[in-house]
């Protein structure tokens, strides 16, 4: 059984910055590509970064510039760096893994492509 637990969101200020966590529980963590989605109040879940076994970074066009991701298989930990925020950044933001596929990269910006899922993060930016 995997488990992912989010952690890190928070209420700021349009312009700050948050550091959100993932850590995954129960297999290699290695053996895994991570990617973030967040989900607005009202709108469909959208993708928003992704990080593969390697290194490998996408991101989503609103971001770009503005998040990173990094990974640290040694904890089990990934990292989403959110930066500049802005008020349409406010949302739950939800971690999920995704086992070795040879065709992740026709994959990554589909959530339904995800094995395993955390419970998500609240992210709120005020103006």
């Amino acid at each position: 059984q995997v488990q992912l637990a989010e952690s890190g969101g928070g209420l700021v200020q349009a312009g700050d910055s948050l550091r959100l966590s993932c850590t995954v529980s129960g297999r290699t963590f290695s053996r895994y590509a991570m990617g973030w989605f967040r989900q607005a109040p009202g709108k469909q879940r959208e993708f928003v970064i992704f990080i593969s076994w390697k290194g490998a970074v996408y991101y989503a066009e609103s971001v770009k510039g503005r998040f990173t991701i990094s990974r640290d298989n040694a904890k089990n930990t990934v990292y989403l760096q959110l930066n500049s925020l802005q008020t349409e950044d406010t949302a739950v933001y939800s971690c999920a893994a995704m086992a070795f596929s040879d065709i992740w990269n026709l994959k990554y910006r589909d959530s339904t492509k995800y094995d395993y899922w955390g419970q998500g993060t609240q992210v709120t930016v005020s103006s």
